[in-house]
């Protein structure tokens, strides 16, 4: 892969348009220092007791992910990759989130659009470790938006609140910077043969370019890759037409732990109920 600065994409919160203009001739950058110690403690504290809870069948059926793994990790002979709909039951989390800083560039990428946390998967915890009985290895190359071309909310930009810095032992983000400008063709072909969804729209980019060479169907090497790496308490976005893939850890002990989402376009879907009232009540004990 192509070797790069270290800080190529990264900024500070003072420089959030500057943010702004990589993000757009990108597809992608890093916030570094949002956070302080006990922001990310609390962060923490909050996921890993909902991801045990999740474990022990503490929290309703929605939280959790059907594939528990790793028969000695959890009180009760399991173990949980992911947390989902978290902002629900994580309130400092859920502030973490929605920082003004976060909310004030997904204005400018999603103007009108809205946080998907009461919806599909909501806002994830995910603990992403690299041992064999993991439910979770590596992601071969995608956009976000061929996850439903049929749907009407994109454009939409997703961000990555990252517990643990990356690297090569415990996996990273692969991405192809400028991808998100072209127009990649759906239906595309894919490994297992699945059918598009009715009414899938031809390509989704932000303009009309052909890419300049068919997306990789799994983790081939794509011409003009980068590798991002992120340090504890990064927010890495990237917008959902960008070309990206996760590379898998070469550590098996290594964990990397992250509050991962996305805004989309146009208004939330019908919410499950006003589960802020649970927030109030957590906040007063």
């Amino acid at each position: 892969m192509v070797s790069i600065d270290p800080e190529f994409g990264v900024f500070r919160q003072d420089a959030l348009d500057e943010l702004d203009m990589f993000f757009q001739t990108h597809g992608f950058a890093i916030l570094r220092g949002l956070y302080s110690v006990d922001d990310m403690s609390g962060m923490l504290a909050e996921c890993a007791d909902a991801q045990t809870r999740v474990a022990n069948g503490e929290l309703a059926a929605k939280h959790g992910n059907s594939i528990l793994i790793d028969e000695t990790a959890a009180a009760s002979g399991r173990f949980a990759n992911y947390v989902q709909y978290v902002t629900q039951i994580a309130p400092v989390t859920r502030a973490a989130v929605l920082h003004p800083a976060i909310v004030s560039l997904m204005e400018r990428w999603i103007p009108g659009g809205h946080l998907r946390e009461h919806s599909r998967f909501g806002v994830v915890y995910q603990d992403a470790r690299a041992g064999l009985g993991s439910g979770y290895k590596r992601i071969g190359w995608h956009s976000d938006w061929q996850s439903g071309p049929q749907l009407d909310v994109w454009p939409s930009a997703a961000f990555t609140i990252h517990i643990d810095g990356t690297s090569p032992a415990n996996g990273f983000l692969r991405v192809v910077p400028g991808s998100q400008r072209w127009a990649t063709p759906a239906p595309y072909e894919n490994a297992n043969n699945a059918p598009l969804p009715e009414g899938s729209k031809p390509t989704g980019g932000h303009m009309r370019f052909d890419p300049p060479y068919p997306m990789p169907l799994a983790f081939q090497k794509a011409p003009g890759e980068v590798a991002i790496y992120c340090d504890d308490g990064d927010v890495l976005f990237h917008d959902a037409y960008l070309w990206h893939s996760a590379a898998s850890a070469t550590d098996t002990g290594a964990i990397r732990r992250h509050i991962r989402g996305a805004w989309f376009t146009g208004p939330p879907d019908a919410e499950e109920g006003d589960y802020l009232e649970e927030f109030v009540k957590n906040a007063a004990r």
